[in-house]
């Protein structure tokens, strides 16, 4: 192991750390890919923290295809072709995997990665790292826990305007004020009642009237268009009915992926840009199939003959 190698292997590391503020899957081919999601703020009743939001990154071991995103970056970054930034890749990739053999790795902010017994990588996420870029300078806040008490309500003083015997023959005291003042509250309660419904009884019959004189002008209005617009004739492309297609590239900056087009297309395939995928990368395709046997077959061709990264896509257009 010399400084080179050591070096590129950071370096590459700190591409994957920027990567995972912008997208939510960071693919290094022939290794593993780091998966963001979206968890909404949280409160630990505990220890009494409020966490905002986050993106949890996790390690999937099966996502080893090199979907290009990783290798553009660096490329765009660097300045370097595409295919010296996936030579960078793979010293990386090596380097990991020979140290994992006897220590964890540490990649850069995202994580630390180790063998378990079974030598399967196990992924720790270092929680200090939030890629949520919308909670950007948000951090975590303790509280001290609120004490609740409750106030003493005392009596109110009574005067003896009134003594009423229970059944038990203990006798009660109802202050007068109390007794004025529920009598009072009754006939505010059936004024407002007796008010609320000649007004509303009001409001609906003038409202009915309403309807009326616009119904009637809606009947008796007439609209007419003395030169009308012209008709429009719109040339909509067929869609994309074959739903096997062989993948030349994926590109993150549109010129470039209208550069491999045209290249494609002077060589004599029927190329196609296909679209964005999830990742936000422009994928161009050779060609597009009918069958998985037809694209199979002429994936083989181009693998050994063109390009030894070409893939096979199996996707539906609407």
């Amino acid at each position: 192991m010399n400084k080179k190698t050591t070096f590129v292997s950071m370096n590459v590391a700190s591409y994957i750390n920027d990567l995972l503020y912008r997208y939510d899957c960071v693919i290094v081919p022939n290794f593993g890919g780091f998966v963001t999601n979206k968890i909404s703020a949280r409160v630990n009743n505990f220890t009494h923290t409020f966490n905002p939001p986050a993106k949890q990154i996790t390690f999937n071991s099966h996502l080893k295809h090199n979907d290009g995103l990783l290798a553009n970056y660096i490329a765009s970054s660097e300045n370097i072709t595409f295919e010296a930034a996936v030579k960078k890749i793979e010293e990386a990739v090596f380097l990991w995997q020979e140290s994992l053999q006897t220590n964890a790795v540490t990649i850069d902010a995202v994580g630390t990665l180790a063998l378990n017994e079974e030598k399967q990588l196990v992924f720790e996420p270092n929680k200090a790292t939030n890629y949520l870029t919308e909670a950007f300078g948000l951090s975590t806040v303790q509280s001290s826990a609120i004490e609740r008490y409750k106030q003493e309500v005392k009596p109110l003083p009574v005067t003896n305007d009134e003594v009423v015997t229970s059944p038990s023959s203990e006798k009660r005291i109802i202050p007068a004020f109390i007794k004025y003042a529920a009598s009072a509250a009754i006939l505010v309660i059936l004024g407002t009642a007796g008010y609320k419904m000649h007004v509303t009884s009001q409001e609906k019959e003038a409202y009915s009237k309403q309807l009326e004189k616009v119904d009637e002008k809606i009947q008796s209005a007439t609209f007419v268009i003395d030169q009308p617009l012209p008709a429009i004739n719109l040339t909509v492309e067929k869609a994309i009915t074959k739903e096997f297609h062989l993948i030349a590239g994926s590109f993150q900056k549109a010129e470039n992926a209208d550069k491999k087009l045209q290249q494609l297309i002077n060589q004599g395939y029927n190329a196609r840009i296909l679209g964005v995928n999830k990742w936000g990368l422009i994928q161009v395709a050779f060609d597009s199939y009918e069958t998985k046997e037809e694209a199979k077959k002429e994936l083989y061709t181009i693998q050994n003959q063109v390009n030894p990264d070409a893939w096979l896509l199996v996707k539906k257009f609407d």
